[in-house]
């Protein structure tokens, strides 16, 4: 386990592999715990950083850190802390929407991004996440049983963190964020995902040559984990592209073809 501390409080974060940097930012439900097969996958040629956000997991609890500004300051002040310059980001519902904020902010610190599960209006995101307590959540996306310690970290939550990160979204234009920012950007969305609806096909036609969709038909709220290896192998191939060359032309790659029919 290890720790740093920032505004006199505890950030707690896992790193594995030598490399390139990369940094893992989860969900509301969840912890960095989920990323450990893409981390181990990843670390072969990445340094891989995965951290708990204000609220989740083993990072400090205080409700005066829960707005999205203070989530985004603490990947900003994360990343100073340890040193770490020019970055790609792996982001994941909640996660997405912070990378994604991030990468429009800091554009020259990030190289690209994977954003999983990100939600493209406030209508996509189920309500339940709202009025459901952590533990019960866990049950519904995670399983306690599917996936024990992945749920047993989710059910570390503060209930307050999630309610007040999803208010602060009010302030969010989720369905123009992608096209703003300028960062390589792939966006995965489980078929299933029970939690996060699947963007209209209208509004995936409409975004820039840098951004690129991929769709897990087997998927729900976590291709992660139900798809595993086929994830790793995406998010290989992603980090493999030169930072000039759009995600795209993932789709043109026949071996890549035969991995996601």
């Amino acid at each position: 386990m290890s720790v740093i501390i920032l505004q006199d409080e505890i950030i707690h974060y896992e790193v594995l592999g030598r490399g390139r940097p990369l940094v893992f930012l989860h969900d509301w439900v969840g912890s960095w715990r989920y990323w450990i097969p893409a981390m181990q996958a990843a670390s072969i040629s990445y340094r891989t950083y995965a951290l708990d956000l204000w609220g989740f997991g083993d990072t400090a609890k205080s409700a005066r850190h829960y707005s999205v500004e203070q989530q985004i300051d603490l990947l900003n002040d994360f990343m100073e802390k340890l040193g770490i310059g020019r970055v790609a980001l792996v982001g994941h519902g909640f996660g997405a929407i912070l990378s994604m904020l991030f990468a429009q902010r800091y554009s020259s610190l990030v190289d690209r991004l994977l954003a999983v599960s990100y939600p493209f209006s406030q209508e996509t995101i189920n309500p339940r996440l709202q009025s459901a307590t952590p533990t019960e959540l866990a049950d519904w996306l995670l399983g306690r049983n599917s996936h024990e310690a992945a749920w047993a970290e989710a059910c570390k939550a503060d209930s307050k963190a999630i309610l007040l990160t999803l208010a602060g979204l009010q302030n969010v234009e989720l369905h123009a964020l992608p096209a703003l920012i300028q960062t390589p950007t792939l966006l995965v969305h489980g078929m299933n995902d029970p939690a996060i609806g699947i963007p209209d096909p209208n509004i995936i036609s409409l975004l820039p040559e840098h951004l690129h969709h991929i769709i897990f038909e087997q998927s729900g709220h976590y291709p992660m984990l139900e798809e595993t290896s086929k994830f790793n192998r995406l998010l290989s191939d992603f980090l493999n592209l030169s930072s000039s060359t759009s995600p795209r032309q993932l789709q043109v790659k026949e071996e890549w073809k035969r991995r996601v029919r």
